[in-house]
């Protein structure tokens, strides 16, 4: 008890000098080893010490600085973090003026709480957005029960910009080093401006066509209904069996949307798989391909736009039949997580 008061002493000199809370517990490990106070009873003796306490001594048994933490001070910092979920474990703190050790356990252990960053999401789904999702999902998993081939002439397709340079994402960059090693670094850098647009339309068995968007060509209604012409020939010459009862599914861009395509669509008898709006985790075109060809050309120079095209012709021919029956497998999967997820994004997309 003596040694403690003796330490209290040398904390509120420290303090008295004007140094700093970790240089003050540096001073008192050194002095007394074994014997030295916490370091978060240093802390806390500094903190009353320099907030303008004289009396050295411990407060009596029932005003310790331990009984801050009780079921009343919990429900204090409770409230605070309700009102604002970022507030610092300092802010409230102060806010509270209780010391920020005990703080910390109380938010850790009382309230169980963790900081979590935030997760992005294409966009911030209405109840409505919701209910129309799992609707949707679960119409098409009412298909795939009755008919288990339904997938089988389901052909689905979308448009994405691919860049000549596209640099490295942080985990495509992480490297094995020793703990001695010095931490890696690399500059920022951004996408160049040369691109192109790749359309591409697939089934379970592999790509059907894909082409590339001319140089300042608007996909628009025209330019979307000579695609699905061209479209329609490749099914004819791929995928005779199916070519008078295919079913396109592709997203609700306005071009795909307009009253145009759908008419272009009715007339030739190509029934269309629904897509809800605002959905890439549902979209076998954004869940995989895209994902796919777009990682594997990630950190790589290209010096033309005929190269850059060159190289993602190479990327989807590689992908082999069976990275493509799986996607439709995952497909119904996803179906499943997203009813069971009432609607809303699942973890991963």
């Amino acid at each position: 008890m003596e040694r403690l008061l003796e330490q209290q002493y040398a904390i509120k000199f420290c303090v008295k000098l004007g140094k700093m809370g970790k240089e003050t517990h540096d001073m008192i490990k050194e002095a007394y080893g074994d014997a030295a106070m916490g370091r978060s009873g240093v802390f806390e003796w500094h903190k009353l010490f320099r907030e303008g306490r004289e009396r050295v001594e411990d407060d009596d048994r029932s005003r310790r600085l331990s009984t801050s933490k009780i079921n009343e001070n919990v429900s204090r910092v409770k409230n605070l973090l309700n009102h604002d979920h970022r507030m610092s474990i300092r802010m409230i703190a102060d806010d509270l003026s209780i010391p920020q050790t005990q703080i910390f356990e109380m938010v850790k252990e009382n309230l169980a709480m963790r900081k979590v960053c935030t997760k992005f999401v294409p966009r911030v789904l209405s109840e409505e957005q919701k209910a129309n999702r799992k609707v949707i999902c679960q119409d098409l998993l009412h298909h795939v029960n009755e008919e288990p081939d339904f997938l089988d002439n389901v052909v689905t397709g979308d448009d994405t910009w691919v860049f000549e340079y596209d640099p490295e994402s942080k985990r495509q960059s992480t490297e094995w080093h020793t703990p001695a090693s010095p931490r890696p670094k690399k500059a920022r850098m951004s996408k160049s401006k040369q691109k192109s647009m790749l359309i591409c339309f697939f089934d379970q068995h592999g790509v059907i066509h894909k082409e590339f968007v001319p140089p300042g060509q608007t996909v628009n209604a025209v330019f979307y209904v000579e695609v699905l012409t061209r479209l329609r020939k490749c099914i004819a010459r791929v995928h005779p069996a199916i070519v008078n009862n295919w079913q396109l599914h592709h997203d609700n861009a306005l071009s795909h949307a307009v009253f145009r395509v759908v008419e272009y669509l009715a007339q030739h008898k190509v029934a269309m798989l629904p897509q809800p709006p605002y959905s890439p985790d549902l979209a076998p075109p954004d869940f995989f391909l895209f994902l796919r060809i777009k990682l594997t050309l990630k950190g790589k120079h290209h010096t033309s736009v005929e190269a850059l095209q060159g190289a993602m012709t190479r990327e989807l021919s590689s992908i082999p039949v069976q990275a493509f029956l799986e996607t439709y497998e995952n497909w119904k999967t996803r179906w499943q997580q997203c009813v069971d997820a009432e609607g809303c994004y699942f973890e991963k997309f």
